[in-house]
């Protein structure tokens, strides 16, 4: 009887244990969730604190060690009371792991046969020097105007795209935030537990985009996303730039439907040029910029900013920062950190695999005295390769600039006049 009581907790506090893990569904994949309940998952929580939303994240933080705490010590429970428990245990925990066939090193020098004519070289070797040898290219991008400051590994950077991951979530809050779904304070009831927005993006929440995803419905995410950009040309004149896909259907439910699509972005084909854009127009308060990369002479000397469409977006944008800031502060980009503190940097990490490949995905604007810039880095290949070691090389990054300087000398550039925006097809 004693060995059965031990058992029973055991199982109970493991079961806890694996609620934490789940609830955290940090840019893992998940199995695909259908079950709905008839209790509305929505529910209104305003608070007016900003710190409130991040004192209940850390709290849910909490909750998780606490389980993982009483896990440990059922298992040190049930090592004192036999083997026995301790083989079943054992057959019970069984872990599988994926084969990755890619390489997660650059195959020849960084940027060879990149056009960097018009480009900003010490913009440009930070990025160098931040990718390293890794399989990847890195965007930056100056949101004030469009204008590409770097293109790192262009082959890889005007490609046909890739899955977004989680950085498909940003499209999807911004959604919901538009049509009143919810604020970035409302907590939404997921399998097991709650949870808000600022969390969700923080952490990057995979049932949380989902439920949002299935309460928005495939229709309306695909309107945001298009309007978004998605699924369109994201230069002005950019040779060899490929175009990604948003598709006109959603994937078939057995694959997880339109909340895949929410959570993960599958069937999506997101180019870093779209995803740079987009994470411009946040940084800009809605200017969604053709982004430019003058390369000739002329260019260079007649370059003015070109809209493409200015989106509503302002009074959301506050929302999605609360999320992008936590994200880089204690979530899933926290590794950003390691490397750069000395300003603000609001940013989505994305972590995914298909076909043997793993995609690490990282966009990110920076708060600065001297002005904003974005930043995209997507990296390629197998085990070594995710979202967090994406944002660690953006903190690199800014940490070469700052180290040569960057910020003050930007700064005293500032003074100059700046061209005025002019809408496509304007005498330049």
């Amino acid at each position: 009887m004693k060995v059965s009581c031990v058992w029973a907790m055991g199982l109970a506090l493991i079961g806890t244990g694996a609620y934490a893990a789940r609830a955290a569904a940090l840019d893992a994949p998940q199995k695909v969730h259908h079950a709905r309940t008839t209790e509305p998952h929505l529910s209104e929580a305003h608070r007016t604190v900003h710190g409130t939303t991040r004192t209940t994240a850390h709290g849910t933080a909490a909750r998780r060690t606490t389980s993982s705490t009483r896990t440990e010590r059922t298992r040190a429970t049930s090592a004192r009371s036999g083997a026995h428990i301790r083989r079943t245990s054992i057959r019970r925990r069984h872990v599988s792991y994926e084969r990755f066939t890619a390489s997660s090193i650059l195959a020849g020098a960084v940027g060879a046969g990149d056009i960097t004519t018009g480009e900003d070289p010490v913009v440009r070797q930070a990025a160098i020097d931040a990718l390293g040898d890794v399989n990847g290219t890195a965007v930056v991008i100056d949101p004030s105007n469009g204008r590409i400051l770097a293109m790192v590994n262009q082959k890889l950077a005007l490609s046909p795209g890739a899955e977004p991951c989680s950085t498909i979530k940003l499209t999807v809050a911004l959604a919901a935030l538009s049509e009143g779904l919810v604020t970035r304070d409302t907590m939404v009831k997921l399998d097991g537990f709650r949870m808000n927005m600022t969390q969700a993006i923080a952490h990057s929440n995979n049932l949380y985009f989902e439920e949002l995803g299935r309460e928005l419905g495939f229709e309306r995410v695909r309107h945001y996303a298009t309007e978004f950009g998605l699924g369109e040309l994201a230069g002005y004149n950019i040779p060899d730039e490929q175009l990604g896909e948003y598709p006109d259907e959603p994937i078939p439910a057995s694959e997880g439907g339109v909340g895949r699509m929410c959570s993960f972005g599958q069937g999506v084909s997101l180019t870093p040029l779209q995803l740079g854009a987009l994470v411009a127009a946040i940084a800009n308060g809605g200017t969604l910029y053709y982004l430019q990369h003058p390369t000739t002479p002329g260019e260079i000397a007649g370059f003015q900013p070109r809209i493409k469409r200015t989106l509503n977006i302002a009074k959301y944008i506050p929302e999605l920062e609360d999320g992008m800031a936590g994200a880089v502060e204690y979530g899933t980009a926290r590794r950003l950190r390691i490397n750069f503190q000395q300003f603000p940097v609001f940013g989505k990490t994305g972590t995914c695999s298909n076909d043997g490949t793993r995609l690490g995905w990282f966009a990110s604007f920076s708060d600065s005295p001297q002005g904003s810039l974005v930043t995209v880095f997507l990296l390629e290949g197998g085990r070594a390769v995710f979202g967090p070691r994406a944002a660690e090389l953006t903190g690199e990054f800014y940490k070469n600039l700052w180290d040569h300087d960057y910020f003050h000398a930007r700064n005293q550039e500032a003074n100059s006049d700046t061209p005025g925006a002019a809408p496509v097809g304007a005498t330049q």
